[in-house]
């Protein structure tokens, strides 16, 4: 399996999905690297927002616009946001955030019209499985890992909005239940479990083929 070539094919395939003037979510992470150039390619006028600094460089690198999306002035909505995944579920959940960018990843796809997510054929599993990444305020942190369990801080730099990266090692299970149970966590800022009703498309690498699948 060439991993790198699937991710290749899946950010192509997904470039062409996006259409003259839109608003268009840039995600973070290696497969997103194949998508900025493939879209960039295409010389169509786009107003952008980036999930992280990383991808924001590298947009602008190739000569993309890239707007702000934090403020209350910033872009209300976008018409689609393309972003990878570390897992995904036969029904559409993911797992996102190895990278530390799943708290803005996650507020770009619900601000988009289409949330396509493009993968290689390693990340789709079975089953959900740990880790699954959390940002955690600072504040009364120790607290928070308390209650949260079994959890380990990640040795990483804090994410741009300042919180502290960790990872939920425990049984994932019913993903909707530990989705709720994180969320009305004190201390939470945000968890890396993504439900299938945000996700619109899964785009995915195998071999040389692209599988496109529409959840919704």
């Amino acid at each position: 399996m060439d991993v790198g070539r699937e991710k290749q094919l899946a950010a192509e395939a997904a470039a062409e999905l996006v259409e003259d003037g839109m608003l268009v979510g840039l995600g973070t992470g290696s497969t997103v690297a194949f998508l900025l150039p493939a879209l960039a390619a295409r010389g169509l006028d786009l107003r952008c927002v980036s999930t992280s600094p990383a991808t924001e460089r590298a947009a602008g690198e190739l000569g993309m616009r890239i707007e702000t999306f934090a403020g209350a002035g910033a872009i209300p909505r976008l018409d689609i946001a393309i972003d990878g995944a570390d897992q995904v579920a036969p029904d559409g959940w993911l797992v996102k955030g190895g990278g530390a960018a799943h708290t803005r990843e996650k507020a770009v796809a619900a601000a988009a019209d289409r949330f396509v997510v493009i993968a290689s054929s390693d990340k789709l599993v079975e089953r959900l499985s740990p880790p699954v990444p959390l940002e955690l305020i600072d504040y009364g942190l120790a607290a928070t890992l308390a209650r949260l369990g079994d959890v380990q801080l990640r040795d990483v730099p804090r994410s741009p909005d300042g919180g502290v990266i960790a990872d939920y090692l425990g049984d994932v299970g019913d993903p909707a239940e530990l989705a709720a149970r994180l969320s009305a966590t004190v201390g939470v800022v945000e968890h890396g479990l993504f439900p299938s009703a945000m996700v619109s498309d899964v785009v995915v690498g195998r071999g040389e083929q692209v599988e496109m699948r529409r959840l919704r």
